[in-house]
């Protein structure tokens, strides 16, 4: 039965690893997958374009991030951008093979994983949750 039909709602634990987090089920203790089928674990698409951006400290791993839908983009109706929580720098997007099959409303953001090339932020994994989940980060 999906946590849907037994009105569960997924909650989700962020835990410490490397240079960044991994996730954790909360109801079950068990490891969450980047292929579970309730979350998308993604590489920011596009971070090349903005690299002096990506270093601002709003994308660092468990901060949360803003979905801003873009149907105007002239490249790809479907994208959907990904900004920090304030909307006022953008890391990049959503990868076209995932964007065209959400809805940037019915979901919600938290920085992962991030790669440095060059001693700098040269990459950015992301966890998209379903917008009802709640997700535990840890304290400082």
């Amino acid at each position: 039965m999906s946590e849907r039909a037994t009105g569960e709602r997924l909650r989700i634990w962020f835990e410490r690893s490397g240079d960044g987090f991994r996730l954790r089920d909360a109801a079950t203790g068990q490891p969450i997958r980047y292929e579970d089928p309730r979350v998308h674990v993604i590489k920011v698409a596009g971070v090349s374009y903005r690299l002096e951006a990506l270093q601002d400290d709003a994308f660092a791993p468990g901060q949360r991030l803003a979905l801003v839908a873009e149907p105007e983009n002239e490249h790809d109706q479907n994208a959907i951008g990904i900004w920090d929580a304030d909307r006022q720098v953008q890391a990049g997007y959503v990868p076209a093979e995932v964007a065209r099959e959400l809805n940037a409303d019915d979901w919600q953001a938290v920085s992962l994983l991030e790669f440095f090339e060059g001693g700098q932020r040269g990459g950015l994994r992301v966890l998209l949750a379903p917008r009802d989940a709640w997700i535990g980060l840890p304290r400082s």
